[in-house]
């Protein structure tokens, strides 16, 4: 070994143990000021343990997306961190929160695609298209009506086929809760396709 290899490694060992030393918090400084290796130091601590975490939430390709996510909102918001909590605590929330607005948006457009599933076909009789027609519209406009929280339940449980177990870890929310919320959603659907003058036999909920 020649004595350039050596101060390489020394100094390299010198880096690694500066990284060991400085907290979670100074790196969120750091991360705040601009600089990016703080962030990638960051991302080196807690990537596996927050992916991990995320892949109890989503399947394993979208955690790998929101994990990316996650440290981009990092990069944007480090100076919005009060110190309030541990920085662990604090990239634990943001990657629940991402990982949650993922799934809605994911909700909102399967929801969609499944009122366009009444759309024609060119197989359809002139009153079978406009049959079509007709229940997309007031589909769309039921499930426009119900609130977030009850779209949400709808879709895990009655077309994703999930149990209310699963929901209410994927949530965060007691079981409780959850089985509310999936009564008040059914009673609400139910309400909203009478007022619209359809039988709900139609709609798989």
């Amino acid at each position: 070994m020649t004595a350039g290899d050596s101060r390489s490694n020394a100094t390299a060992d010198a880096q690694a143990k500066n990284e060991i030393r400085i907290s979670d918090e100074a790196l969120v400084r750091s991360i705040a000021a601009g600089n990016r290796i703080a962030l990638k130091v960051l991302y080196a601590r807690h990537h596996a343990r927050l992916y991990r975490f995320l892949q109890r939430m989503v399947d394993d390709a979208t955690a790998e997306d929101v994990l990316n996510e996650v440290f981009l909102q990092v990069w944007r918001r480090a100076e919005q961190f009060q110190g309030q909590s541990q920085v662990a605590t604090w990239l634990m929330a943001i990657a629940r929160f991402t990982a949650i607005s993922h799934c809605r948006r994911r909700t909102e457009m399967q929801l969609d695609e499944r009122a366009a599933a009444f759309i024609e076909d060119s197989a359809d009789s002139p009153a079978a298209s406009m049959d079509k027609r007709e229940r997309k519209a007031v589909l769309q406009k039921c499930l426009a009506k119900l609130t977030p929280h009850h779209r949400e339940v709808i879709d895990l449980i009655y077309y994703q086929g999930k149990k209310i177990e699963e929901v209410a870890r994927f949530i965060g929310a007691p079981v409780n809760t959850i089985k509310t919320r999936m009564h008040h959603a059914r009673n609400r659907m139910a309400l909203l396709l009478a007022e619209a003058g359809v039988d709900r036999t139609w709609v798989a909920i």
